[in-house]
């Protein structure tokens, strides 16, 4: 047994007579009641107040972490204080009337009960400081990517994950440490189960690290209008293991990261501009240069057509019924819409012109021509007798 509980207990034992034991169990329940009322609420909310101004209300602390109450639980300490007083003199009052093996027990109770109650406390501390830590973090990250131009949303919130998986892994290693769990043991069995699940599930971890690619070459960002291989749309979502696109017709394509990683892409939103072409076909009776003006008119004070650079007009082809002519021209703020819209404009402002201008965009047709030594193309107009339209069975050799 502890040396000062013996002390304590040959103090107590001096008390012989009745009158003096009846005295000092009121003098140690009127102290009790005095501190575990009244006291002991005060402590607390002085303390609490205390933290509140110093710690939370700190310039280093985040605004958002000056609302968690629970940071600094009052209640849990003040019936934690009077538990402490209600079991210091019940122990006093068995040893002052006698009851010493019964006053010892609980004394060695609550000495084996100490270190888990401070094992508890310290885990509690860890895990309010993981969390304080990660508001900490968060903010603080946040306050970096506003300040900085090579940081995106997507990248912010990655970091932001990783670091929160990274305390709170340490803060989960320290309360095993605190609670004697054999860690070695432990990392060993992790690392057997990670080789499991590494072979179990190769093509999720392979996003997983494609999505950490894609964070740090960053070919698209959120809203992005970009194509992956053959198919297009905004990107509305991008995780650590798939990107996710909006298509023009509303439809949501899923991709995996490790096969975004292994795609063609097609952004056409980083500039913030695209060029744009249209093919269209004049007769080869037509004045190129002439149409080529027209055509270039026709593409000028457009809504959606960009003045500039300058839109141009190019001969391209020599078709089979005409020839080719491209538009070529700029758009701002590119998306599926206004793609679509341009060129309607454009093909609207193009044809009225031409139409205007008397330009023949001409059908696809054919010019068939004989060869020259042939004597070209013979057309008969006498009729054929019946005997001539029949024809005429093979005789038969007798």
């Amino acid at each position: 047994m502890i040396a000062w509980v013996d002390e304590f207990r040959s103090t107590l034992a001096q008390f012989v007579s009745t009158e003096a034991r009846i005295g000092i169990s009121a003098a140690l329940v009127a102290l009790a009641v005095g501190v575990a009322v009244f006291l002991a609420p005060r402590v607390v909310t002085r303390l609490s107040t205390l933290f509140r101004t110093r710690v939370l209300q700190h310039s280093r602390v985040p605004d958002a972490v000056t609302d968690v109450a629970w940071l600094f639980p009052a209640t849990i300490l003040v019936r934690s204080l009077q538990f402490a007083v209600f079991v210091g003199v019940s122990v006093s009052l068995l040893f002052l009337w006698g009851f010493s093996s019964l006053a010892s027990e609980v004394v060695v109770v609550v000495g084996k009960a100490i270190p888990n109650i401070a094992r508890l406390g310290v885990t509690f501390v860890l895990v309010a400081g993981g969390l304080v830590g990660t508001n900490i973090l968060e903010s603080k990250l946040e306050s970096y990517a506003r300040n900085v131009d090579h940081i995106n949303a997507h990248q912010e919130g990655i970091v932001f994950r990783v670091l929160q998986l990274v305390v709170l892994l340490a803060v989960g290693l320290a309360t095993l440490t605190v609670w004697d769990f054999e860690i070695g043991s432990l990392l060993v069995g992790a690392g057997f189960l990670g080789i499991v699940v590494g072979m179990a599930a190769r093509q999720t971890l392979g996003s997983l690290i494609a999505g950490f690619v894609l964070m740090f070459s960053r070919p698209f960002e959120l809203g992005d209008w970009v194509q992956i291989d053959d198919a297009e749309g905004i990107v509305t979502d991008i995780t650590i293991i798939n990107t996710r696109l909006s298509n023009a017709d509303g439809e949501t394509v899923v991709f995996p990261n490790d096969r975004v990683t292994n795609a063609k892409i097609t952004n056409r939103t980083k500039r913030n501009r695209l060029r744009l072409r249209i093919d269209v076909g004049i007769d080869y009776e037509a004045d190129i240069e002439r149409a080529e003006t027209v055509a270039e008119t026709a593409l000028s004070g457009l809504t959606f057509v960009e003045e500039v650079p300058k839109p141009q007009v190019m001969p391209t082809t020599f078709g089979d019924s005409a020839i080719g002519l491209q538009l070529r021209f700029w758009i701002t703020n590119p998306s599926a819409p206004r793609r679509a819209q341009a060129k309607a404009e454009v093909l609207r402002s193009v044809k009225t012109a031409f139409d205007d201008a008397g330009i023949k965009i001409p059908y696809p047709q054919r010019e068939l021509l004989a060869r020259q030594e042939a004597a070209g193309f013979k057309v008969r107009h006498e009729k054929r007798s019946p005997t001539e339209s029949q024809p005429q069975s093979p005789q038969s050799n007798d």
